[in-house]
């Protein structure tokens, strides 16, 4: 077999939303068979949530992507964040919302037997990359998967994200997603 012709290996990828997802997705299709999953309990409210994923549903079928929808459970989220709604963006927040993400995923790649997993939170600026970099780190080595620790903001990846999102037209929300981002 030709180097050309070997399997891609398969990368779950959890995606947030789909104006960082698609840029995220065009960029990692060159080396990876791609699944997307979309697990955001934090967003809120439910209309904005349904509003993420239909825009995700939609670019996975334009991409011909698979996609995976996880639970949303909003209240067992603010459970647990209980205690921290005052803190800033990148705070101790959004470290415990990171970790509550990238574990499933994680989980959901070793259950469906993926050896990679990563996620979109990094093209974000208001996201803190090192520390869903650390999480994502931790997981890897407590599920013995290979966490993709890229920073995709690097390299204009954020403005990429949003040139991309526009020239398809793709809903792009104004806040990270839960009710104390937006603030």
């Amino acid at each position: 077999m030709l180097n050309s012709e070997r399997l891609k290996p398969k990368l779950l990828l959890h995606v947030c939303c789909m104006g960082c997802g698609a840029y995220v997705s065009d960029f990692l299709k060159a080396d990876f068979e791609l699944i997307l999953y979309f697990f955001n309990p934090n967003i809120f409210p439910k209309e904005e949530y349904n509003i993420r994923l239909k825009e995700t549903e939609r670019i996975a079928k334009e991409f011909n992507l698979e996609l995976i929808r996880g639970d949303y459970n909003h209240e067992n989220w603010l459970k647990q964040i209980k205690g921290y709604e005052a803190n800033p963006e990148r705070g101790e927040r959004c470290r415990i919302c990171y970790r509550q993400r990238l574990e499933s995923t994680a989980r959901l790649a070793k259950t469906e037997k993926i050896k990679y997993f990563t996620s979109t939170l990094s093209v974000s600026p208001h996201k803190d990359a090192n520390a869903i970099k650390m999480i994502g780190k931790k997981l890897e080595e407590k599920y013995n998967l290979k966490f993709l620790d890229n920073d995709f903001k690097k390299n204009d990846g954020f403005k990429k994200a949003v040139k991309f999102s526009k020239d398809l037209n793709i809903y792009r929300q104004n806040y990270c997603g839960c009710e104390f981002s937006r603030r």
